[in-house]
């Protein structure tokens, strides 16, 4: 297998097969959760951490995950520049790692700044009879702050800035809070009005996908009967799978939206970079840019040079959504780093009693129908039911996707949380990237999470900061 990693132009994967390399399988701490992705697990602690492979992928796998990685990072271009065609024509980025920088999560937005790079808003738009729809009829489904220059406008621009608060723990420890504020402005299809829904996200990190998407749903259903025994109210967002055309159960993005990595990824190069798919044939258009519609697809041309006439065929071809696909699939996961054992195995305990474990579920399993044999029937330590919550008032976005509502999210995995800011230069948790420690992650916490977050705030100064070790352990 390794043998086809073995080419010149593979410095980055002869580095990370070194990291790899120095790191045996085990599950040796204390609660055998050390290993978090399973053997899909790396001891690597660097700016690459993120970026491994798991080195018993077969030769037509490791194939797939070299090309995809390079597919991941290669620039996309408007025709008929040189390169790959399929940019645009309006789009946020022009390529996965400009929101995914090391595979890791993007910086969030300065206070005062333009939303770009990695942040971008989702729009929804609130009829008069108070249905909300989760996009806008002039501007879509996310705002377009980037377009194909000379040739189609901008759709406009978004500046953040962050309104502070100060939360106060019943032992007089206070916290510093921000939450952001968006305005949107120089919009070239009409003004927006208050019936306009704005929500900031944030790219987050990409690892242990794979294992995500090979949970079967049966899993996910008894997690929802244990925790409705538990009084709590998580539930499947159910979504269409655009290939089979089922209503299926949604895993990936802040709301569960995308049932799987392929769909996920397409819909991503759909919204984020502007091109189109067999899931999304279309153009990221609406009707009244006229310029945008009217402006020549690569679309004909495969993504690449040579049109030979009308016959569709995506900018994305088959092949490379797949590529990126295995290579999302067969990312390791870090191990856990444990400074102080005693803090830490504290911290765990306080987790549990707290009630974080019930939606943040240590361990789920692979089922038996995963392409890489090796990681069927597997255990893994994510920290996620990958159901969504009502998460309250103050998380609220009001603006629906599949089946979750506005006050609804996806419980996201804690794996990797403790390396985002030695990876990234930051943290930036949550779906817009508001809270700058777990700390501050926790204490927005509201709706389903009101009661777990009041016990946590009623712990010592001393047992919140083991809870915290524990949580950046993972």
């Amino acid at each position: 297998m390794l043998e086809a990693f073995k080419t010149p132009k593979k410095i980055w994967l002869a580095t990370a097969l070194l990291c790899v390399s120095q790191y045996a399988y085990s599950d040796a701490s204390p609660q055998g959760l050390e290993n978090s992705g399973g053997l899909l697990t790396t001891a690597a602690t660097g700016d690459l951490s993120f970026t491994l492979p798991y080195l018993a992928l077969t030769a037509k796998l490791g194939k797939q995950f070299i090309e995809g990685h390079e597919q991941f990072n290669e620039l996309w271009v408007l025709a008929p520049a040189p390169g790959i065609w399929g940019l645009g024509p309006t789009f946020n980025e022009a390529n996965c790692a400009g929101c995914h920088p090391n595979n890791s999560r993007a910086r969030p937005a300065a206070d005062g700044a333009t939303v770009e790079k990695g942040n971008v808003i989702k729009l929804g738009y609130r009829q008069i009879d108070g249905v909300v729809f989760p996009s806008h009829p002039w501007y879509g489904d996310q705002l377009q702050n980037r377009a194909a220059e000379n040739r189609v406008p901008i759709e406009g621009e978004a500046i953040v800035t962050y309104e502070a608060s100060i939360f106060e723990y019943p032992d007089k420890t206070t916290v510093a809070l921000k939450r952001p504020l968006i305005e949107i402005r120089n919009l070239n299809f009409g003004e927006i009005n208050d019936a306009t829904l704005a929500s900031m996200r944030i790219a987050p990190q990409v690892i242990g996908l794979g294992l995500l998407e090979w949970v079967p749903d049966a899993s996910l259903l008894n997690i929802v009967a244990e925790q409705k025994e538990g009084g709590l109210s998580g539930r499947p967002n159910y979504v269409i799978d655009l290939e089979t055309e089922d209503v299926v159960i949604g895993r990936f993005g802040w709301k569960a939206s995308q049932p799987n990595l392929k769909q996920q990824t397409a819909s991503a190069f759909h919204s984020d970079i502007g091109a189109t798919t067999f899931f999304f044939p279309e153009k990221n258009c609406p009707e009244v840019q006229t310029k945008c519609r009217e402006l020549p697809s690569a679309a004909k041309c495969g993504g690449q040079g040579g049109c030979t006439g009308n016959t569709f065929r995506p900018e994305v071809l088959p092949s490379r959504l797949s590529n990126i696909t295995t290579y999302l699939q067969a990312l390791n996961i870090p191990q856990r780093r444990i400074n102080d054992q005693e803090k830490t195995l504290a911290g765990e305990t306080l987790f549990s009693q707290v009630g974080c474990a019930g939606c943040h579920v240590p361990t789920l399993k692979t089922g038996s129908k995963g392409p890489i044999k090796e990681l069927r029937n597997m255990s893994f330590h994510p920290y996620t039911d990958l159901l969504i919550h009502d998460m309250g008032e103050k998380l609220a976005d009001h603006r629906p996707e599949g089946s979750a509502d506005g006050q609804e999210w996806r419980t996201p995995p804690l794996w990797g949380i403790g390396l985002l800011s030695a990876i990234s230069g930051h943290l930036g948790l949550l779906h817009d990237g508001r809270a700058q420690s777990v700390e501050e992650a926790i204490l927005w916490h509201g709706g389903e999470a009101e009661k777990t977050r009041k016990r946590f705030t009623n712990l010592t100064k001393s047992e919140r900061e083991s809870v915290i070790e524990f949580i950046n352990s993972l």
